[in-house]
């Protein structure tokens, strides 16, 4: 009867902060968008101060430094996963990926600065400030990547290599697909992290946009939504309402960060299961 009670209890306490949790979630996101929205107009993206090229920028520097760091942090999972040897070396790099993973992004920030934008002369550009989030992002996909191939059960692997598979035919086919929620949760965050992504942005990308649409233009400043937003509270411009601009595009971020995650999210569970049932034909 006691740990009927118990239990009870505990359950009881977990419901409790789950529904703190999404009360303030619901009223955190409520505050933002219902103060924000009401902004976004037509004139609010192409005005005189629109923030088209800076919304644009947000998603071209997010796929310049997908670029850069998912095949290498995927490829480094995959290998510490399933073909480094156990030994002291492994562990090193492990230890030095997870130790990068928790550096501050301002000392990114400052290494793109020192790299990207003083030694090889790139100046504050897109191309430097991809290149920055990257790296940001490399550690923790390795790590996200190498810990949802262990969760597959060592028992996919050897039905597969007993019926003859090789061991990249094991990979693609069986391992691959069955951790792919979990490297979808993975890309997910990094990319969540690099379109909110401000310290890098400012000492690599500049503050500046330029105001050709859709200028792709890798050596050109890359002023993004993120840094809009930390200029416009920061250093209003004078004659303009730095409140409203503020307010536009903090909801303007949330709305981009919740539509990429279902993008991303939704297309790779159907991905997923596809590949799942290919896997078991």
């Amino acid at each position: 009867m006691k740990a009927r009670h118990t239990n009870l209890f505990a359950s009881l306490l977990l419901w409790l902060a789950s529904i703190a949790i999404i009360g303030l979630l619901v009223a955190f996101l409520g505050l933002i968008l219902g103060r924000g929205i009401p902004y976004l107009k037509p004139s609010f993206f192409y005005g005189p101060d629109g923030v088209s090229g800076q919304l644009f920028n947000s998603f071209y520097l997010l796929v310049l430094s997908l670029v850069f760091s998912l095949p290498v942090g995927l490829g480094a999972g995959i290998y510490l996963a399933e073909y480094a040897p156990k030994n002291t070396f492994t562990d090193i790099i492990r230890l030095s990926t997870e130790s990068l993973a928790t550096v501050p992004s301002i000392v990114f920030g400052l290494f793109g600065m020192i790299v990207f934008v003083n030694k090889m002369g790139l100046g504050f550009t897109i191309l430097g400030g991809s290149a920055t989030l990257g790296l940001l992002n490399l550690p923790i996909l390795v790590r996200v990547t190498e810990e949802s191939l262990r969760t597959v059960p060592r028992s996919y692997r050897e039905a597969s290599l007993a019926l003859g598979a090789t061991m990249w035919q094991t990979l693609s086919k069986v391992i691959l697909p069955t951790a792919l929620p979990g490297l979808i949760t993975g890309v997910t965050l990094v990319a969540g992290r690099a379109l909110g992504e401000t310290a890098i942005l400012i000492f690599t990308a500049g503050m500046n946009v330029s105001r050709k649409l859709f200028d792709i233009n890798p050596f050109a400043a890359g002023e993004t939504l993120a840094v809009h937003l930390f200029a416009a509270k920061s250093n209003p411009l004078p004659g303009t309402n730095a409140d409203q601009i503020a307010d536009g595009t903090a909801a303007l971020l949330i709305i981009m960060v919740i539509v990429f995650n279902l993008l991303l999210t939704l297309p790779g569970h159907w991905l997923q299961f596809r590949l799942s049932g290919k896997s078991r034909d």
